[in-house]
């Protein structure tokens, strides 16, 4: 009778084990933020602050060709801006706004990333002391380099 107990509780156990596995999340990716950035560019910086302000993580990596890291994580050369960082298993290219990266790992949609090309005059890290604005949008970046509009952003503003 004992042998028969312990298969039993071995074999519930085991199932309950079993159950437990299935049910566990898969961990997602780190939301913490490594950024890339020439330096010599203060933009980066103050989009840094901007990132840390909405309460994000954020280490920096200094390197002599931000490009490098732009090509190697599978952004088009025609999106590039002046730094590239990685968080959750994203790329984010130039200067987006905190609220959109927010929203991406949120959603977690089939993607690259984000970028914001050109950088905008009062996207983050891009004021201006007039507070001049261009409006922008933030591009998601698909799989294979194509892009579709994921925010607008702001009024084109001249002067204060």
């Amino acid at each position: 009778m004992m042998t028969s107990f312990s298969r039993r509780s071995l074999l519930i156990l085991g199932v309950s084990a079993l159950a437990a596995a299935a049910c566990a999340q898969t961990p997602r990716p780190s939301s913490d933020l490594v950024v890339y950035k020439s330096p010599t560019c203060g933009c980066c910086g103050a989009w840094v602050e901007h990132m840390t302000g909405a309460g994000f993580q954020a280490r920096i990596t200094e390197v002599a060709d931000p490009g490098s890291v732009r090509r190697a994580q599978g952004v088009p050369e025609s999106l590039a801006s002046c730094h590239t960082a990685l968080i959750g298993g994203y790329v984010l290219e130039g200067h987006v706004p905190a609220e959109d990266v927010r929203r991406l790992l949120a959603e977690r949609p089939e993607a690259v990333g984000l970028a914001v090309p050109g950088m905008p005059l009062g996207s983050p890290g891009m004021e201006t002391p007039d507070g001049q604005r261009e409006a922008y949008e933030t591009l998601l970046i698909l799989k294979g380099g194509s892009t579709r509009v994921f925010a607008r952003h702001g009024q084109a503003r001249r002067g204060a």
